[in-house]
């Protein structure tokens, strides 16, 4: 078989592989953005405090979707901040971000995690 006639074969392949490619990134689109009004209707200031660190790739992940959704946080950075650095060592945190939602500790960024501690 020659390329041109493999091509030929593969392209409804490769049109399914798009079109549920595409399809998925719009449900995470809305899913997140369901997420987000959920949680800005839930979350007051101070509910949420996200502890990170200046070099945490996810925390700068979490922080521009918090952000982009427009949901209340406040977030502190353990290597500069002294009592940010003294509440992630009291809670144990075995990474960043970890999130103090009305008290509660969550490690890592789940947007439903989040929803489920401010329902509660």
């Amino acid at each position: 078989m020659s390329t041109p006639s493999i091509l030929r074969n593969l392209w409804p392949l490769a049109l399914i592989i798009a079109l549920v490619m595409g399809g998925t990134a719009l449900l995470r689109a809305r899913a997140a953005g369901e997420h987000g009004q959920a949680l800005r209707e839930l979350a007051q200031p101070g509910d949420i405090v996200m502890l990170s660190s200046t070099t945490c790739i996810f925390c700068t992940r979490a922080r521009e979707w918090l952000t982009e959704q427009r949901v209340p946080f406040r977030e502190c950075f353990i290597e500069s901040d002294a009592a940010c650095r003294a509440e992630f060592q009291a809670r144990s945190g075995p990474g960043t971000p970890t999130f103090v939602v009305r008290g509660q500790t969550l490690v890592g960024f789940d947007p439903a995690r989040l929803h489920l501690s401010l329902s509660r």
